[in-house]
């Protein structure tokens, strides 16, 4: 038996991924925390790639997009250590929910993309 993603859930995942880049992306204004100039820059630029790669992926999904929307998130997780900003608590938590939401997501659309059988072990 193998596993598959079909059309429809790829699509709510990819939808969920361009909310999760909208957040992050508007986060800097609705959270107040537009004047930490790496916080928001970050937030900025990981949301609309983000949200730009989750559009993409709608219309054709390929294993490229899956794996950049895996680092992405990865990045926007460890973004607020790696930048020096997770003492900004606001911009620390945009960036660590919609990081994680990006990279699992992506992560599990890539997995059950594969077509490859269930592990044995």
């Amino acid at each position: 038996m193998l596993k598959s993603l079909n059309s429809d859930n790829r699509t709510a995942f990819d939808i969920v991924n361009i909310v999760a880049g909208l957040g992050l992306l508007l986060s800097p204004w609705y959270l107040g925390y537009s004047a930490e100039t790496y916080a928001a820059w970050n937030a900025w630029v990981v949301g609309a790639a983000v949200t730009l790669i989750g559009v993409a992926a709608l219309f054709a999904f390929h294993q490229v997009e899956g794996w950049a929307n895996v680092a992405l998130g990865l990045w926007a997780v460890i973004a607020p250590w790696a930048l020096g900003f997770s003492a900004v608590t606001a911009a620390m938590a945009a960036h660590v929910i919609a990081g994680l939401i990006a990279a699992a997501l992506a992560a599990v659309s890539l997995w059950l993309g594969s077509n490859q059988p269930y592990s044995t072990a």
